[in-house]
């Protein structure tokens, strides 16, 4: 399983309800076994300069290809762009994951 995990902070604190709804979109998309898109409840005691998480599941590396190849996707990115500062993305397989005990 693929895990896809991506970080954004917004322009204006004022924008982080419209980088919600826009990545919203991408919760319509069929290739994911799981998607959420969630707002940082900014609890750390050290940094809290994102604002949204978008977490994923997928089964493979073509499931997670073929969510980012969808139309929604790009109208995603097309709506969420201009309202970002940082955007940070990490993929990994789960199979490969250090886990604890």
């Amino acid at each position: 399983m693929i895990r896809h995990i991506v970080l954004f902070s917004a322009k204006n604190e004022a924008d982080i309800a419209r980088v919600i709804d826009g990545l919203a979109l991408l919760t319509k998309i069929p290739h994911a076994r799981r998607l959420e898109i969630a707002r940082n409840a900014k609890a750390d005691q050290i940094e809290n300069e994102l604002d949204v998480v978008v977490y994923g599941e997928f089964d493979d590396e073509t499931a997670l290809a073929a969510y980012k190849a969808h139309t929604l996707y790009e109208e995603a990115i097309k709506r969420v762009r201009p309202l970002r500062e940082l955007r940070f993305a990490v993929d990994y397989d789960t199979a490969s994951a250090v886990r604890s005990t």
